[in-house]
C-alpha cells in the first residue's frame, strides 16, 4: 500500500515520468501504468482526503480482492523439531513430509514455503544437529584436545591421561574413557569398549586422522594401520576416514568433544585422582546424567533417541571377544629365523631373505607371507633364544640352500685355523647349527674390518679363555686385547686364599 501511495505522490505532485517513478520505487513501469489506470477508473480525489486510510483505498482500487485469511487458521506452522528427527529415518525425505502435512492440512504451506521455514529454522540449531545420519549407519571418534592429570601415589608426580570420545550419528548417544596414552593398543581397546557400551556395532566408524589410526592420510585411499583394519573384521564394520583438513566431516565428534569437555571434565577439575580406574568411575557417573539430560531445542534425550531408535538396528557383537594383535614387518635372515623383540622364531627355509607380516598378540606369534599363514609359535619372553620348528629346517644344507655349516668352516679357514675352531665350537653348542648362524655371519664382518692377523690373535685369546662367542670375540677386538702381551696360553686359576670355598665345600 505504501508504494500506491509513492507512485501517486510522485505522479501528481513531482510530475515525474513512469519512467523516472518505475527507477525510484524499484517497480516495472507496466505496475506503475496499472497503479495510475485503476486510481483513475476509482474517480478518487488528489490529494487523498483526510478521512481516506489504506483499507479503504486498496477496496476502491480493487473492489474485487478476497478478503485476507488469519494465518493462524489458514497455514498452520508444523512442528519441526518433530520433523527434523524423522527426516533422520531410513529413506524418509522432506518432501515425503510435507505431503503428509498436506494430508492433514490441505491449506498448509505449499512445497517451496515449506522448505524455506525448514531450512530457517534448522539454521538456528547446532551444526552438528543438522546433519541427517540413519539410526545405526555412524559413530564417530577422536581423542579429546583435553588430558586429565593422574597422581602417583608414591611420587607425587602427574601423568596424563588421554580422553577417547565416541559418539553415534543418529542419537548422539556419547561414550566416554580414559586411557594412559594414544598409542595403537588403547586405541583399539576404546573402540571395542565403545562398542561393548553400545551393545552393538555400527556400519560405520568415523576417524579423524590420528597416525595410531591412519598410516598414510589421503583423501581417497587412506592407509590404515593392520591392527586397526583387523578390529574392523573382527567387529564387521568400515571404517572411512575423515578427508584431511575437513572438520565438518566430523562435526558430530567435534562437538561431542567440545561438550565431554565442558559437561565432564570442567566438572571434575577440583578432584585429584590417582589412578585411570577412579578416572573412569567418575566419568562414568557424569556419562550417564549427560545422556539422560533433555536436549535443549529437540525433544527426547540421547538415551531415549538411542533406547527407541537406534539401539535395535546396530549390529550384534561377535561372539568372540576381541583380542589386540600388533603387525610388524620382518626379514627372515640366513638361519631361517626371524627376530621379534629380541628372540628368534623360525620359518621354513624356503623363505630365506624374503620379507614377512608378523602377528604378535598376547600369547602367539604369527607369521604370514603374501597373506598366507606359514607359521606360529607360542609367545616367548627369553631374548636371544631360539624358537624352531623342526619341519621348517632342510633335510640336506648342501643341496638346498646358499648357506651350510660346511661353508661357514670352509670361510673360516681361508681367514686362520682358530677362527676355523672358534666357528666349529659356536656351530656345535647349539641345539641346531642354525641357531650359530648370526654369530658366525658377525665374525666374518668383523674379520672384514680388523684383518686376518687380528682376528687370529682374537680367536686365540677366546680359545684359551673358553669364550668362543661373538660378543665376547668383538670384546676383545674393541679393548684391543689381542695385542696384549700379558696372554695367557691356559684359564685362569683362582689364587689361594682362606676365605674363598672350593667346590668340595658344597658336596
Amino acid at each position: 500500500m505504501r508504494q500506491i501511495n509513492e507512485v501517486l505522490r510522485l505522479h501528481f505532485e513531482t510530475k515525474l515520468s513512469q519512467r523516472a517513478i518505475s527507477r525510484s520505487c524499484g517497480l516495472a513501469r507496466s505496475t506503475i501504468d496499472h497503479y495510475l489506470r485503476l486510481f483513475e477508473a476509482a474517480d478518487i480525489p488528489w490529494p487523498l482526503p483526510d478521512s481516506m486510510g489504506e483499507s479503504e483505498l486498496l477496496e476502491k482500487l480493487c473492489p474485487h480482492l478476497p478478503e485476507p485469511r488469519p494465518k493462524s487458521a489458514s497455514r498452520p506452522m508444523p512442528d519441526w523439531g518433530q520433523i527434523h528427527q524423522q527426516l533422520r529415518g531410513k529413506n524418509v525425505t522432506l518432501k515425503l513430509l510435507w505431503k503428509e502435512y498436506r494430508q492433514d492440512h490441505p491449506d498448509g504451506y505449499g512445497l517451496s514455503q515449506f522448505y524455506a521455514h525448514y531450512n530457517q529454522w534448522a539454521s538456528k540449531i547446532e551444526p552438528s544437529l543438522r546433519q541427517v545420519h540413519a539410526p545405526g549407519e555412524k559413530m564417530f571418534v577422536d581423542w579429546a584436545g583435553t588430558t586429565v592429570p593422574i597422581r602417583d601415589p608414591k611420587t607425587g608426580e602427574d601423568s596424563n591421561a588421554s580422553i577417547f570420545v565416541a559418539v553415534l550419528g543418529f542419537s548422539q548417544k556419547i561414550f566416554v574413557r580414559a586411557y594412559e596414552n594414544q598409542q595403537i593398543q588403547c586405541w583399539t581397546d576404546a573402540h571395542a569398549k565403545s562398542f561393548e557400551f553400545y551393545g552393538g556395532v555400527p556400519e560405520l566408524v568415523i576417524p579423524d586422522n590420528p597416525k595410531t589410526a591412519v598410516l598414510r592420510p589421503c583423501r581417497y585411499e587412506p592407509g590404515l594401520n593392520a591392527s586397526y583394519s583387523e578390529l574392523a573384521e573382527h567387529y564387521g564394520c568400515a571404517i572411512l576416514p575423515t578427508r584431511p583438513y575437513k572438520p565438518r566431516d566430523k562435526a558430530k565428534v567435534e562437538t561431542a568433544v567440545q561438550i565431554v569437555q565442558r559437561e565432564i571434565l570442567a566438572a571434575l577439575r577440583h578432584r585429584t585422582f590417582f589412578d585411570l580406574g577412579e578416572l573412569n568411575k567418575a566419568i562414568e557417573h557424569k556419562l550417564d546424567e549427560l545422556n539422560k539430560r533433555p536436549f535443549a531445542k529437540l525433544s527426547g534425550s540421547r538415551q531415549e533417541l538411542f533406547t527407541q531408535q537406534e539401539q535395535q538396528l546396530l549390529k550384534p557383537l561377535p561372539n568372540r571377544s576381541y583380542e589386540f594383535a600388533q603387525w610388524k614387518k620382518a626379514k627372515v635372515n640366513i638361519d631361517y629365523h626371524v627376530a621379534v623383540d629380541k628372540h628368534l622364531y623360525s620359518v621354513p627355509y624356503r623363505l630365506i631373505h624374503q620379507e614377512v607380516d608378523v602377528r604378535l598378540s598376547r600369547s602367539m606369534v604369527e607369521i604370514h607371507h603374501n597373506g598366507t599363514r606359514i607359521a606360529a609359535h607360542r609367545r616367548s619372553q627369553q631374548p636371544g633364544k631360539f624358537t624352531t620348528i623342526a619341519e621348517h629346517l632342510p633335510k640336506s644344507h648342501q643341496k638346498h640352500l646358499e648357506w651350510s655349516p660346511g661353508r661357514l668352516l670352509n670361510w673360516a679357514r681361508k681367514t686362520g685355523p682358530l677362527l676355523a675352531r672358534v666357528v666349529d665350537a659356536i656351530l656345535n653348542n647349539r641345539s641346531h647349527p642354525e641357531h650359530g648362524y648370526r654369530s658366525c655371519l658377525g665374525l666374518m664382518r668383523l674379520s672384514r674390518n680388523v684383518g686376518a692377523q687380528r682376528m687370529e690373535a682374537a680367536c686365540k685369546r677366546a680359545l684359551n679363555y673358553g669364550t668362543c662367542t661373538y660378543k665376547s670375540i668383538e670384546s676383545i677386538l674393541e679393548n684391543k686385547l689381542d695385542q696384549s702381551t700379558q696372554q695367557k696360553e691356559l684359564p685362569l686359576t683362582a689364587p689361594e686364599h682362606p676365605n674363598l670355598r672350593g667346590a668340595d665345600y658344597y658336596k
